[in-house]
């Protein structure tokens, strides 16, 4: 399991051209940083680490199911 690198967030966070929500930034290092391109791997690393399951918790976001809802907010497929 991934464990996330605080330190490296916010150094991401720093020079990131998105302002705003950490917890969009969050998802776009770990698919930058950590090359994580699974919805189930960012989940389950997210959930693992004290911080990240609290934004998690934040926007009520408990299983997989509703963070794939979450990534894919904006995609209507036909």
């Amino acid at each position: 399991m991934t464990e996330i690198n605080w330190n490296d967030f916010k150094f991401f966070k720093q020079y990131s051209e998105k302002k705003g929500d950490n917890f969009e930034l969050l998802l776009d290092f770990l698919k930058i940083n950590y090359k994580m391109t699974s919805p189930k791997e960012m989940f389950e690393t997210m959930r693992s680490d004290e911080t990240a399951s609290l934004m998690l918790n934040k926007r009520d976001i408990s299983t997989l199911e509703e963070l794939e809802r979450y990534l894919f907010k904006g995609f209507n497929a036909k």
